[in-house]
Parts: structure tokens; C-alpha cells; sequence
């Protein structure tokens, strides 16, 4: 994607050089996220609906109950845990955020009354030791900066998890316990236990010998 983006960027600065118009190219990245998110869903999909299916062919319906209450109980505890971790590191990035504009505020404060220009601020910064309120402030602006840097990296994180994997699992548990019902019969009737005892009470009865009623009444 990135690729894509860089080299869709410099081609359109080429155009603006030579007169043109630049328009991005939206359908691309669309395209390529849309190619990207249906290929990587392949395995899970597999996963979710072959899973049911080969515990319920091979070991019989109780295996299929067994994984059933698995997913259940194992997916809601996920769930609930990505969902409130990405919404903890949304707030997060939320109130970092709100502390900064009030640090940009009085920095902005401090330039106009200092007569200081916006652009001149890193210059300033690094210039000679300053007042202690003056230091101060620098200093917040620094750590501010240092946290909304980490809470980006978090809520990059954390938007995928309550947005995405959380309520996934809901989808998970529900494709699971909808093949089950569906091929519910089927796995009943035709799992590995089953066919491989089926032959065994299907077979006829011994016939009793023929020569014991003759030596009997002999």
C-alpha cells in the first residue's frame, strides 16, 4: 500500500511539473486492500468452518459439542478483553490529545507575548537556558509530544481490536454452531466411530453347527 501510495504521489508531482492536473488514485488502494483483506481471510474462514466439521467427522458429535462450548467460552473472554483494551488505548490517545491542545495554547500564549514567531520556536527551544517557567513549559511540551507519539502507535493498535477482531469473534462463534446444526445429521450418521461400527452390528449371527443336533440325538 505504502509502495503504491509513493509512487502514485511522486508520478502525480511529475504532472503537476508539467502542467497537469494531479487526481490520486483511489480505486487502486481501494483494490488493494480489498485483494489483501479477502486473501488473508482465506485461512480463518477455512479454520472456522473446517474445524466443527473435522471433529464432527472423525471423533463424532460429542466432539463437535465439546468444541462448541470452547469457542464459546474461550471467544467471549477474547472478545471482551480486545475490546476493552482497543477502546482503553482510544481513550487513551483521546486524553493525550486533549492535554496537548492545552500545552499548544499556552505555547501559543507565550510566543505572542513574547513576540516570538511560531516558526522560531524549535530555534528558541534550543537556545540559552531560559526562566523556570519558561523550562517548564518546554519541558511539558517535550513529554506531551513523547506520549501523543506512543498513543498513536497504541490507538493503531487498539482501533483494530474493538473494532475489528472483537466483534470477529461473535462472527466466529456463530459460523461455528451454524455448520454444526447444518451438517449436524450428517456428522451423526456418517463420523468415523459410526462407520467403523456400523460393520460390526450389521454382521449376521454365528449359524449354530449342523452336526450338534445329529450328535444329540445320536
Amino acid at each position: 500500500m505504502m509502495n503504491f501510495i509513493i509512487t502514485d504521489y511522486n508520478a502525480g508531482q511529475e504532472q503537476i511539473k508539467g502542467g497537469g492536473e494531479y487526481k490520486p488514485d483511489y480505486d487502486g488502494c481501494i483494490k488493494i486492500s480489498t485483494d489483501a483483506s479477502l486473501r488473508m481471510m482465506i485461512a480463518p474462514g477455512a479454520l472456522v468452518l473446517g474445524s466443527p466439521l473435522l471433529a464432527g467427522f472423525l471423533f463424532g458429535p460429542d466432539a463437535v459439542a465439546g468444541l462448541l462450548a470452547g469457542a464459546i467460552v474461550s471467544g467471549v473472554q477474547v472478545a471482551i478483553s480486545a475490546s476493552n483494551t482497543g477502546g482503553a488505548w482510544d481513550n487513551c490517545k483521546k486524553e493525550i490529545e486533549k492535554n496537548r491542545a492545552g500545552i499548544r495554547k499556552e505555547v501559543a500564549q507565550f510566543l505572542q507575548r513574547n513576540n516570538i514567531r511560531k516558526e522560531d520556536w524549535d530555534t528558541y527551544k534550543n537556545s540559552d537556558p531560559q526562566d523556570d517557567d519558561t523550562i517548564d513549559l518546554i519541558n511539558r511540551e517535550k513529554a506531551i509530544r513523547e506520549k501523543h507519539v506512543a498513543a498513536v502507535v497504541g490507538d493503531t493498535v487498539g482501533d483494530p481490536l474493538k473494532d475489528t477482531s472483537g466483534p470477529a469473534i461473535n462472527i466466529l462463534i456463530k459460523l461455528s454452531a451454524i455448520t454444526s446444526l447444518v451438517f449436524g445429521n450428517y456428522v451423526k450418521e456418517y463420523n468415523l466411530a459410526a462407520l467403523l461400527a456400523k460393520p460390526a452390528a450389521d454382521a449376521p449371527a454365528a449359524t449354530a453347527d449342523p452336526a450338534a443336533p445329529a450328535a444329540a440325538s445320536s
